[in-house]
């Protein structure tokens, strides 16, 4: 089966304070280093895999660079990384490749380079149309950064266009976010993701909500209320403009929907590179493998070794309910009991008191998330974690 494959690019012009990825400022000078040893990976994935039994298919069909921010790398460098792909792997003709990119990091240079490399698809992290509501979680860049950045994308033939927002943003309304989806629309972008602003003590802004102090604009951050209720406006206007929702955060016209970002959540096998990126991979004994490279800069530049978890059936199991349960199109029960007929009972408790909550939906033989268990959605996951696994 083709593989997608991640790479992980952790460096920004700024920190913002609602990310808790493992990305952060470094000095330019630290790049180099970063990209000689991402393109190591690369080149040893093969002698990496084997000794674990792990099946590593060179067929590629989705290529994915992550951030951080990636249009931050010189040109060489990110050509580099290309070349060390293609020497190792055999990309289809038609894989989907993804770049992340900031609004306002898209030089001339880098556009030309970028549809040099085959890359089809950009995925923008706009977060919000209000200048002011971007300014306050550390954003560069303004509204018209982001439409002159979509014009000159499509004027280079790539019209395959993701813009991210945020829900619950400092400062952020009800009007605002209206005006924030409307822009969005307007764009004709074919793909929309839309998070719900996440408070937890691995962000900057998420540590002082907690807290209940005040800096990072954190007394301007709507409620969990009025986020939920700006989460489902989103579901609503943009399923009426023709992009659908497919997926808890994605929405996407007909046929355009992220390929690489189904790998997992279809549990479909997939290879991580750089800092703190996982993997999924079959083994040769019927089971899978996931990995996750170390968190750290430093700890991944000084070499330091993968983590590996085995994932037996009880794991596998878990996997195909919460992560299908991400998407529109739920989860076909009756898949899962003829493959995991000796687990099956057990789970199929949680599915009724689930049901009886009005947080999934059980249609023939199919489950989905409800609307209110997309509000709830880690706790409708957590449902399903054996004790073992959490």
């Amino acid at each position: 089966m083709p593989l997608g494959l991640y790479l992980a690019v952790p460096f920004c012009r700024t920190k913002c304070s609602y990310c808790n990825f493992a990305s952060d400022v470094f000095s330019r000078a630290v790049f180099d280093n970063y990209i000689k040893r991402l393109c190591a990976e690369i080149e040893h994935s093969t002698r990496n895999s084997e000794p674990m039994g792990a099946l590593l298919d060179r067929s590629v069909d989705s290529v994915y660079f992550g951030g951080g921010t990636p249009t931050l790398l010189d040109v060489t460098q990110l050509k580099s990384v290309f070349v060390t792909i293609r020497q190792i792997f055999n990309a289809d003709a038609e894989a989907e490749i993804t770049v992340e990119c900031a609004p306002g990091t898209l030089s001339s240079e880098m556009l030309d380079a970028l549809v040099g490399c085959g890359v089809n698809r950009v995925s923008l992290g706009v977060q919000s149309f209000i200048d002011k509501e971007a300014a306050s979680v550390g954003r560069l860049h303004k509204t018209q950064t982001v439409l002159d950045d979509i014009a000159r994308l499509r004027a280079a033939g790539i019209t395959n266009i993701n813009v991210d927002l945020i829900a619950g943003l400092p400062h952020q309304t009800a009007a605002s976010w209206e005006h924030s989806l409307e822009q969005l629309i307007s764009t004709g972008v074919p793909h929309a993701s839309v998070y719900m602003l996440e408070v937890d003590e691995d962000s900057r802004l998420g540590r002082e909500l907690m807290a209940g102090g005040q800096k990072y604009h954190a007394h301007f951050v709507p409620d969990e209320d009025l986020t939920a209720d700006l989460y489902e406006v989103a579901c609503e206007r943009l399923n009426a403009a023709g992009i659908t929702q497919y997926e808890i955060s994605n929405f996407a016209r007909p046929g355009l929907e992220s390929r690489h970002n189904l790998k997992y959540w279809t549990r479909r096998p997939y290879l991580g590179f750089g800092v703190d990126a996982h993997s999924m991979l079959p083994l040769r004994v019927g089971k899978a493998v996931r990995l996750s490279n170390p968190e750290a800069l430093e700890k991944y530049l000084a070499c330091e070794p993968v983590s590996t978890v085995e994932v037996d059936r009880q794991m596998a199991l878990e996997e195909a309910l919460f992560l299908g349960l991400r998407l529109n199109s739920g989860v076909d029960l009756q898949s899962l009991q003829t493959e995991f007929p000796e687990l099956f009972v057990a789970q199929n408790r949680v599915i009724t008191e689930l049901v009886d909550s009005n947080l999934i939906e059980r249609q023939n033989t199919f489950i989905r998330l409800s609307k209110r268990g997309r509000l709830l959605s880690n706790e409708v996951f957590q449902r399903f974690l054996s004790p073992a696994t959490v």
